[in-house]
């Protein structure tokens, strides 16, 4: 398959920090400090997921903390006031919990991760498990791939199925991730196929045609 895509296993991180329903304040806030992260899957038996708690479902402690009896008033919402008294991960957690399988491809994580507004995602396998965590910044580990490796794929893959000698001489270069085929084709509606397959393949940025077409195959 053109441009087969990596899958979220493939980035994710394996090792994981998580807690359990009944994991106290205290110890979920100094979890995200030694981890250095902003959110915790809340997982129960051999490791489903049941809910997230993240920095946000903490915040409304320390606004009442600051002033107890104001600061109920001030909380928008009666999930906040509740989050504000709330003692341990089970009543705290966002849930049901944003997962992505981890066979969903990385475009499919993108698009979950936008539609929710969050920054990570636990991972699960086939039993709903907990396999790992995708961030934002591992499914942009892709666009790390070399040059050379994505213009190598792009000439194997894609222009030598459809630019075929002699009737077509295309050369592929690639400079930051930005494809560039030139030469000669004959004809020229494959252009728009090529570039969805180009920029299909993992690591490509964008994709530019110089083409002519080839008039001695008219």
């Amino acid at each position: 398959m053109y441009g087969s895509p990596h899958i979220v296993s493939d980035v994710m991180t394996q090792t994981v920090a998580a807690v359990g329903r009944r994991a106290p304040f205290k110890e979920i806030v100094q979890l995200m400090d030694a981890w250095r992260v902003s959110a915790l899957p809340v997982i129960e038996g051999e490791g489903r997921v049941v809910g997230v708690v993240s920095e946000a479902d903490l915040l409304p402690k320390e606004e009442l903390r600051d002033d107890p009896d104001a600061g109920c008033l001030q909380l928008r919402r009666p999930a906040d006031i509740a989050k504000a008294g709330a003692l341990i991960a089970g009543d705290l957690m966002s849930s049901p919990a944003v997962t992505v399988p981890a066979d969903a491809t990385l475009a499919e994580a993108a698009r979950l991760m936008a539609r929710e507004g969050v920054k990570r995602l636990p991972v699960v396998d086939a039993g709903g498990l907990l396999a790992g965590v995708v961030s934002r910044g591992d499914l942009l580990k892709v666009f790390l791939r070399d040059d050379e490796a994505i213009a190598e794929e792009v000439r194997r893959e894609i222009a030598s199925s459809l630019f075929t000698p002699p009737a077509s001489a295309v050369r592929v270069e690639v400079d930051d991730g930005v494809v560039t085929v030139t030469g000669r084709i004959h004809d020229t509606a494959l252009v728009p196929v090529a570039a969805r397959l180009i920029r299909a393949v993992e690591g490509v940025v964008d994709v530019q045609f110089d083409l002519a077409r080839d008039g001695a195959t008219r």
